[in-house]
């Protein structure tokens, strides 16, 4: 069919798809919104618990996912209730035709005025239908967007990391290769935005176009533009859709700042503190914890203890390595196989027994750079590997409490680090506390 395009049966064929394509596309819309609005939750969960984690990979792809989504819910949510509206002006042309201004009987001053700015009836309706198409196609380009803009981001992430920042090249090398590298993919970063923002500008003029085509070129595949340019183009060529563009901007600009405010009731306080010895934070306390809320940094079971035991669990993250190597230098490996890797592909040379060995050595190291504290006495700290009630990993440890007073309790969690050749300790965490014994 691709071949056939420039047959009048092909032409003809399109022509009715597009006066019947309302239809489909309020078809699309209603099964679209229907799965973002299903999937959009989760997907911020997962998005909140890789940022908690530090999973930066899974983050940036979920983020993008979620941004794509609130973007999709936006625009067609629009779409429908404008279909709806456009709907509702046929079926009122069926029963009343056109607007008839006489039959208003206004002064002539203002039935000059309305025919003016209101006009004819058909072209509202024509006017509303060409909102609606447009809309439901940008849609879909603003998310290639989002993802030309990701990658082209990640691409630079991804020169820094390699060539300019990774141990395992020759320095000048790196810098000879990368900071050109870098140069060229930041300034036509900025080209190609400024060149979309001018609507092409820098392809008009001869001399400038002759610079610019190699930047075009290469980021056409950074940014996958070669699979929506026809797309921007034809947005480009029409007067109409140029402006329905450009309005989105400002109001998905509104849109993200007003997502930034919030109420506060107080000079002092906020939402988002940490837990100190007078703020309790709900992030460390398991029995707290929501659906769409993790453990930050430490957690025990729960605000009020009434065991004779305190459960102590500590998320572990990517910084926890680097804790114990500075204290065990021996357990450092030579290839570091933190970071987004493959589950077919493995590095490790190491054998299970000599790796269990190593594990033992790690915690055993673990315990000696964290301690626990409650108000002003220490505990001894047997970490191991565990899990917290909603499903983060990290180590976990149990400490009694049974001649501990009744009231209110600091738990401190401490952790030492080397600075100038000196250990110096200081707070990992801090949750306050309540021990109620049965």
């Amino acid at each position: 069919m691709s071949q056939d395009y420039n047959n009048p049966a092909f032409k003809k064929l399109l022509q009715k798809l597009q006066e019947e394509s309302w239809q489909l596309e309020l078809l699309i819309s209603g099964f679209a919104i229907f799965g973002l609005f299903t999937a959009f939750p989760h997907i911020r969960i997962a998005a909140s618990a890789a940022q908690n984690d530090e999973k930066v990979y899974s983050w940036i792809v979920l983020t993008v996912v979620m941004v794509s989504c609130a973007i999709l819910i936006f625009n067609l949510l629009l779409h429908v209730i404008l279909r709806g509206l456009w709907i509702g002006a046929l079926g009122l042309r069926y029963v009343s035709g056109d607007i008839d201004y006489e039959e208003l009987n206004y002064s002539q001053k203002f039935t000059k005025y309305l025919k003016k700015k209101v006009g004819s009836f058909d072209r509202y309706i024509g006017r509303l239908e060409n909102y609606c198409s447009i809309l439901f196609a940008i849609s879909f380009l603003l998310i290639f967007y989002v993802l030309a803009f990701t990658f082209s981001i990640l691409t630079i992430v991804l020169i820094i990391t390699s060539l300019l920042d990774n141990d395992n090249i020759n320095n000048n090398l790196g810098i000879w290769i990368g900071a050109p590298l870098l140069v060229f993919f930041v300034t036509g970063m900025f080209l190609t935005f400024l060149d979309f923002i001018l609507l092409g500008w820098l392809k008009k003029k001869k001399w400038i176009s002759r610079i610019y085509f190699p930047i075009y070129w290469v980021f056409s595949k950074v940014t996958l533009s070669f699979l929506y340019r026809p797309l921007v183009y034809n947005f480009l060529d029409n007067k109409f859709g140029r402006r329905v563009s450009f309005a989105l901007v400002p109001i998905y600009i509104l849109i993200v700042y007003a997502s930034t405010y919030s109420y506060k009731t107080s000079n002092y306080f906020s939402n988002d503190m940490d837990s100190n010895n007078i703020i309790a934070d709900s992030r460390n306390y398991e029995d707290a914890l929501t659906e769409d809320t993790f453990i930050e940094d430490v957690a025990i079971a729960s605000k009020v203890v009434t065991d004779n035991y305190l459960k102590v669990f500590m998320i572990m993250d990517n910084d926890f390595d680097d804790y114990i190597f500075d204290f065990n230098p021996t357990l450092k490996p030579e290839d570091d196989l933190r970071g987004l890797k493959s589950r077919m592909i493995t590095n490790s040379t190491v054998s299970w027994n000599k790796r269990d060995s190593l594990r033992g050595a790690y915690i055993k190291t673990l315990n000696e750079v964290f301690t626990i504290k409650i108000d002003s006495t220490n505990y001894k700290s047997e970490f191991i590997i565990g899990e917290s009630t909603n499903g983060q990993k990290g180590f976990e440890t149990y400490v009694g409490i049974k001649n501990l007073p009744e009231g209110k309790h600091l738990l401190k969690v401490l952790r030492k680090r080397i600075r100038k050749k000196d250990t110096q300790q200081f707070y990992h965490s801090r949750i306050p506390f309540w021990y109620y014994p049965n």
